[in-house]
């Protein structure tokens, strides 16, 4: 069992870290003082780009050594911005890093500003004079797609006129995500929670889950009920302010001629519709094994009646599981074996040469992220040894390797994946991990607890997103019907949403109707379905690459490998997985369901 404890300890400063545990920034610039000096030097882009003004159709040479640039800009200043903003995380504290960040914003705008008349320019080529570039410089070729993708837009780009009339109104179309932002993170102040003994415990968004998920059932419904006794008191300017949101994204859809606003999210990473309503479609299919699920956490809780304030509670309890960062590395290579030495090298080279920024201090960003550069990776933790930091671990190291081979195997041009694949290669280590755990446990409620928190994944990720996602795609219809987005039409429809994932067995409270009314997923304009499609191809992806071995590895690491050379669904079916399909998702649940058999199995024998 790894079960270590591991003392409290007083939260330290930045240099009081053993730089060992701390990302090896030196490896993009020494000091401050190198970056401001790059950062002046390269501020000379900005009348470089202007002098291409107007000129991007007059020769297959020129367009070509404008595209270069533009490679060379995106290399240069995405190292100038991965360390101030890296710095930055460091310490939230310290005005020099944010200072450094305001420096380059401000001028990244300026140079956007300066570039806009690129896309108008290479639409404005004919088809046949871009097929003759194509023949006169073959070293143009390697930006036909990137060039076909900024084309096949053509019906959906307006006049320059029009563009900047857009231009100026995308500020506005910010203001919903910012109102709900203060809103939720400034202004509101719940009550405090009460324990079982009468106890007070400070209510905020930070200690919310944390309560959820605790034993004492007095203190949950406490919690549940004092926090969205403070969003009904809003609901009805949440509900302005979402409304505002979907009137917003349906503007911009009809203002580039899209017919929906859906159609126009994402056509933007040449995801076809269809995957979206597969998804909800397959899930909502596959309702009966939540229910078998929700059923199940009643049974093992032992309560008359479920609530919703009882779906985060811990179901198998006494387990306790403790990873320190050595051991948890040392987890994580052998757990990735089955993607093959090449992988695992590059996973020991990010243990080693210190692309991680492992523990927390004083004023360090919370949570965790990679974030790829030409270099290598950078990954920040605030690693505590918990089961949870070793499966972000993994997570994290998973979009970091993606980052690298594809940073290693693309151009510039196509080096960045998109947003649809990238949960995959994180989400497939996580299922890796998994599956590595429970083969090497022999403790019966060790077992239990790793099924239990492996099923939570799949009900939060794959049914709640889901769940999230037909709750969006519904709003939006309401707006481009002209129809009202009001407090209680918001609440009926979320309430009806519950009762048809949750089912039979589960109380659907009053105040879960409001649970809309906190969801910052809402303002990403449709970005919360791509957590259930991603996890759904993990999922197959580690299965097949258990199963099948090097073939499958093979295959996957060509996907790795991809970046956005090709369209996110073509790219998926290189690893063996076709999103276009239901099958996927199905066989995901299908794993759930025979997860929820064992668990039986497990605590009621």
């Amino acid at each position: 069992m790894y079960i270590i404890r591991r003392i409290t300890m007083a939260i330290p400063e930045r240099s009081e870290l053993n730089p060992a545990f701390t990302w090896a920034l030196e490896d993009l610039y020494s000091c401050d003082e190198a970056w401001q000096a790059d950062f002046d030097w390269d501020k000379d882009y900005l009348k470089t780009v202007k002098a291409y003004e107007g000129r991007l159709g007059e020769s297959a040479k020129l367009l070509l050594r404008y595209l270069e640039l533009s490679d060379e800009i995106e290399v240069v200043f995405d190292k100038l911005a991965n360390y101030a903003y890296r710095r930055a995380d460091e310490d939230t504290r310290d005005s020099g890093p944010q200072a450094m960040c305001a420096q380059l914003t401000n001028f990244l705008t300026q140079l956007s500003t300066a570039s806009s008349f690129a896309t108008n320019e290479i639409l404005a080529i004919p088809d046949e004079t871009l097929e003759q570039f194509y023949k006169d410089l073959p070293g143009l070729e390697v930006y036909r797609r990137h060039l076909d993708n900024i084309r096949r837009r053509r019906a959906h780009i307006l006049s320059p006129a029009e563009e900047k009339l857009l231009a100026m109104a995308g500020e506005l179309s910010e203001n919903p995500d910012n109102i709900f932002s203060m809103l939720n993170d400034a202004d509101m102040k719940f009550a405090d929670a009460v324990d079982a003994q009468g106890n007070p415990h400070a209510l905020t968004h930070g200690t919310y889950i944390p309560m959820m998920h605790g034993s004492d059932r007095t203190l949950r419904k406490s919690a549940f009920d004092n926090l969205y006794a403070v969003y009904g008191q809003y609901r009805n300017t949440l509900a302005a302010t979402l409304a505002a949101q979907a009137k917003q994204l349906w503007f911009f859809a009809q203002a580039r001629k899209y017919p929906s606003a859906l159609a126009a999210a994402l056509d933007r990473t040449e995801v076809p519709e269809a995957v979206y309503h597969n998804l909800i479609a397959a899930v909502r299919e596959n309702l009966p094994k939540m229910y078998r699920y929700v059923g199940l956490r009643k049974k093992l809780l032992g309560v008359e009646e479920l609530h919703f304030y009882d779906l985060y509670a811990d179901m198998v309890g006494d387990v306790e599981m403790k990873f320190p960062f050595e051991e948890a590395k040392e987890i994580a290579l052998k757990a990735l074996a089955p993607l093959g030495s090449d992988y695992g090298n590059i996973l020991k080279e990010g243990f080693e040469e210190r692309w991680i920024d492992v523990y927390e201090n004083a004023g360090k960003r919370s949570g965790a992220y990679s974030a790829g550069t030409k270099v290598h990776p950078f990954v920040l933790l605030n690693y505590h040894d918990t089961l949870n930091d070793l499966f972000t671990l993994v997570h994290e190291m998973g979009h970091a390797l993606h980052s690298e081979l594809s940073n290693w195997n693309q151009p510039t041009v196509y080096s960045d994946y998109v947003i649809f694949v990238a949960e995959v290669a994180s989400t497939c280590n996580e299922a890796l991990l998994m599956e590595y755990l429970l083969k090497n446990t022999t403790d019966k409620k060790e077992r239990a607890y790793l099924i239990n928190y492996f099923l939570e994944q799949f009900r939060t990720t794959l049914y709640r997103q889901t769940m999230f996602a037909e709750f969006e795609e519904k709003i939006n219809q309401l707006a481009q019907n002209g129809e009202g987005i009001t407090a209680d039409v918001c609440c009926a429809l979320y309430r009806q949403l519950n009762q048809d994932y949750f089912g039979p067995d589960i109380v659907v409270d009053d105040a879960i109707a409001l649970e809309w009314a906190r969801i910052p997923h809402f303002y990403y304009n449709y970005y919360v379905y791509q957590y259930a499609t991603g996890y759904a191809a993990a999922i197959a992806l580690s299965r097949r690459i258990l199963k099948e071995g090097e073939p499958a590895v093979e295959d996957y690491l060509k996907f790795l490998r991809g970046g956005s050379s090709l369209p996110p669904i073509e790219l998926l079916k290189l690893a063996g997985v076709d999103m276009s399909t239901a099958d996927p998702i199905n066989q995901a649940l299908a794993l759930f369901d025979e997860l929820i058999g064992e668990l039986e199995e497990l605590l009621t024998d």
